[in-house]
């Protein structure tokens, strides 16, 4: 079971290979939550990600030669670079399920890439299977738990007299090294974890004291859909770690675009499930002084606009609500004049006039609509509700 004189090591062998990447305060997000909020922003660390530490930390301990991962993604650009830097053959496992932006960018980094299996479980048992190679776990590992680690000891040389540090959960190789860190050095300090509904693997073991494996569902998280926790992050997870989160999939798609239209910044869903976890328990967490490892900002592009979409339906932003009228001339446009009177914007308007719900003369029509948030959404519904005409919410 590793250490703090372990994490000391490790930031010491990945000195001068990766950044100390930065905490900031964010006045917006402690304004929002009644917490005093920092941001430690590994999302601008080097390929993006903290997983370039503990990737430095393994390999710059064995001897140069071949190499192979298995990765989602963060962890295979970070292998790739470090090998590149080191002077070591890589090749990376990704199962198809892989974003194709992490593809991508793994290749440019110079390792070879192969594609295998729908999930991560299955890229990781077919790259262990590979016995001409040194095999680096993406978690499961003291050398790269070590290297996570040393994230907590750049926190605890920024910031003192933290309540709670909140984490991102995949497999624990983040968290359990940052928990050994920052436990060694400021006892008090509460240490937790967040996983999403969708991959609940390290929840369900923390507190069943056993590993569990959970098949992950699809997520906006993927660097955290690990379908089982490892064997030494769970054990030091167990010691160290003090609580774990589960947050809504909604929740996180707002917090990206929170992060985008607040901070002006990147961030995966991995890295945004410690923002999400804040959101969701703001009593708990109100008037402490509260840390975010805002873990990666590998974002595929090619979703963007779908996460933006859903953070403004789960913020209230967008509003979604159906309104059942006579199919006369003259009514829908006495529906947009009332939106439009209460300054709300049309995105869509869908008509459905086939519902066996509906007589013949009658139409359902589904409104799309930029609102300033939820009460607004409400006001102009209540205002369509005075002039006679039912309308409800939609999903």
């Amino acid at each position: 079971m590793i250490t703090l004189r372990e994490i000391r090591e490790a930031e010491q062998a990945i000195a001068g290979f990766v950044h100390k990447t930065p905490i900031i305060h964010s006045h917006s997000f402690s304004a929002m939550t009644g917490a005093d909020v920092f941001l430690k922003m590994e999302n601008l660390q080097k390929t993006g990600s903290f997983k370039v530490r503990g990737a430095f930390s393994k390999l710059r301990s064995i001897p140069a030669g071949n190499i192979i991962a298995a990765s989602m993604g963060n962890h295979a650009q970070g292998v790739a670079f470090a090998a590149a830097l080191l002077g070591m053959h890589a090749m990376v496992i990704m199962p198809v399920s892989a974003p194709i932006a992490k593809q991508e960018a793994t290749k440019g980094y110079g390792a070879e890439v192969k594609l295998y299996g729908e999930s991560f479980q299955d890229a990781l048992s077919y790259a262990l299977s590979q016995k001409d190679y040194v095999f680096i776990h993406a978690y499961d590992d003291e050398k790269v738990i070590a290297g996570q680690g040393t994230i907590g000891l750049e926190i605890l040389d920024d910031l003192k007299d933290i309540d709670s540090l909140i984490v991102p959960v995949g497999g624990g190789g983040l968290i359990s090294g940052i928990a050994v860190a920052v436990k060694s050095l400021s006892p008090k300090t509460e240490i937790i974890g967040v996983q999403t509904c969708s991959a609940r693997s390290a929840y369900e073991s923390l507190f069943k004291g056993n590993i569990l494996e959970c098949k992950p569902c699809y997520t906006l998280a993927d660097g955290i859909a690990v379908g089982r926790v490892g064997a030494f992050t769970l054990e030091l997870m167990k010691k160290y770690v003090d609580d774990m989160l589960v947050v809504n999939e909604n929740t996180i798609a707002m917090s990206i675009l929170l992060f985008m239209e607040r901070k002006k910044l990147v961030v995966e869903g991995a890295g945004a499930v410690p923002l999400a976890a804040l959101l969701e328990n703001k009593e708990r967490f109100r008037g402490k002084r509260v840390a975010l490892v805002v873990s990666g900002g590998n974002i595929d592009f090619s979703l963007i606009d779908r996460i933006i979409h859903k953070g403004l339906v789960s913020s209230g932003r967008i509003g979604i609500f159906e309104v059942t009228i006579d199919d006369t001339p003259g009514k829908l446009h006495l529906l947009t004049g009332l939106i439009a009177g209460h300054r709300g914007n049309i995105h869509t308007i869908v008509h459905d006039r086939l519902s066996t719900a509906l007589s013949v003369n009658e139409t359902r029509v589904l409104f799309t609509i930029e609102t300033r948030g939820k009460d607004h959404t409400m006001e102009i519904m209540d205002a369509i509700r005075i002039r006679g005409f039912a309308v409800k919410e939609s999903e």
